[in-house]
């Protein structure tokens, strides 16, 4: 078969052309208009392309001699048929076939109708492309999975790891509540201990780190001891105050056979407790054993002249009356003797408590003597109870200094200054 293109101004130029050079047995196979490409282009008219085929032994038979023309495939094979020689055998690149070889001038309907195993190929190649490309998403899509399951399963492990650490978290919060409870601590002051422990849990936070802040936290809740200290230029004058049965007598005679034996200082005792005869006795037996004086006061203006006697000395421990809060005319009474003790010296106020005393009833006697005097606090009779919430509950109730605790009635070893640290482990659950 022989396809050549003819050019001319108009379609009936070029299809002139083609029966003068193939005849009219020539098959039409395209026509199109064409412009020439660069800038002279632009100003020249388009011309006409016509594409026409022929098969070679009808183009012998013509026997036409036809003209030169102008021919777009310029091959050696044409050169030699416009100059009137005879085709040379064709040959064909292996695997080429003459469709295959001319395709560059049919449209792809023609191509696909004259060599129909093409598009065949094609379409198995396009087949094969895109199998590979499924392939290829498949692979990533399983990789993809593989990597988002390990980031589940990792991100899956650090929830239970973190889940796990919450649950401690709130195991040992609970197990402090419970504990700070079971030691009789106000429900309102472990509430609050328990909320600063949980503004302080966070990612990465040891049980250690916790129970350390709260040890430390109730510490200094509890604050620093000073104890009954000397006083310059006159002897220091304590009184001793509490209700009925808190070891207030033998609490003076531990602090004062500490004072008068071991560290060599004057002490001289005094009673206003009349009330009960037993209680004059025991700390007059007291101070007979110590060698210190001893004196016992009926009224204010007597005591303000025990005062003065005893001005000599380093320290003056007075004990006093214990009486029911409803006891308005004792409490009166005891308001002048402080008074008058103020007329004549400064004084300390100790309220001696006993620990095993039941709650409400701590809060009742502080608000009564709180409206004597401010005073610092004794606890006595720890060795009775093993809760001791009720120390941390009057701290933080009055605000007053603690200053010492008593567990025993071994006279004078069973007294010690306020340890607030042995205390916080009690509290803690040991």
């Amino acid at each position: 078969m022989i396809i050549k293109k003819f050019t001319g101004k108009t379609e009936d130029d070029a299809l002139k052309e083609v029966r003068a050079e193939l005849g009219a047995q020539a098959v039409i196979m395209n026509v199109k208009k064409v412009k020439k490409k660069g800038l002279l282009g632009l100003f020249s008219k388009p011309t006409v392309e016509v594409t026409a085929a022929i098969e070679e032994e009808k183009a012998d038979l013509s026997g036409s001699s036809a003209p030169k023309s102008r021919i777009d495939l310029k091959t050696p094979d044409n050169d030699v048929l416009a100059n009137g020689g005879s085709r040379p055998k064709e040959t064909l690149h292996p695997g080429e076939s003459k469709v295959q070889r001319y395709k560059d001038v049919l449209t792809d309907e023609e191509y696909e109708k004259l060599h129909p195993e093409a598009k065949k190929k094609e379409e198995a190649s396009k087949k094969q492309s895109n199998d590979r490309i499924d392939n290829l998403q498949v692979l990533i899509e399983q990789q993809l999975k593989s990597v988002m399951d390990q980031d589940a399963e990792n991100a899956a492990k650090a929830g239970e790891k973190k889940e796990s650490g919450n649950k401690e978290i709130m195991s040992f919060i609970k197990l402090i509540y419970t504990t700070l409870i079971n030691n009789e601590v106000d429900e309102k002051y472990a509430n609050d201990l328990v909320e600063e422990i949980e503004k302080l849990s966070k990612p990465g936070v040891t049980i250690d780190y916790l129970l350390s802040n709260i040890y430390q936290k109730l510490i200094l809740k509890f604050g620093v001891s000073s104890g009954i200290q000397p006083m310059e230029g006159g002897p220091r004058v304590v009184f001793f105050l509490g209700p009925t049965g808190v070891g207030k007598t033998t609490t003076i005679a531990k602090l004062a056979s500490d004072l008068s034996v071991n560290q060599k200082k004057k002490v001289a005792l005094i009673t206003s407790d009349t009330y009960r005869i037993k209680a004059a006795e025991q700390l007059s037996t007291y101070a007979d054993i110590m060698h210190v004086p001893f004196r016992v006061v009926y009224t204010a203006d007597e005591l303000k002249n025990k005062l003065e006697e005893l001005n000599d000395h380093d320290y003056i421990f007075i004990d006093t009356a214990g009486y029911s809060p409803k006891n308005t005319e004792k409490r009166d009474e005891m308001k002048r003797i402080l008074d008058a003790a103020k007329e004549v010296t400064a004084i300390d106020t100790y309220l001696v408590l006993s620990v095993t005393t039941k709650y409400r009833d701590l809060l009742s006697i502080c608000d009564i003597y709180k409206e004597m005097d401010d005073f610092k606090l004794i606890f006595t009779k720890l060795d009775e109870t093993s809760t001791l919430g009720n120390i941390y509950n009057i701290r933080v109730y009055t605000g007053a200094e603690i200053s010492y605790m008593t567990d025993g009635q071994e006279v004078p070893d069973d007294i010690e200054t306020f340890n607030p640290q042995s205390i916080v482990r009690s509290i803690l659950g040991g």
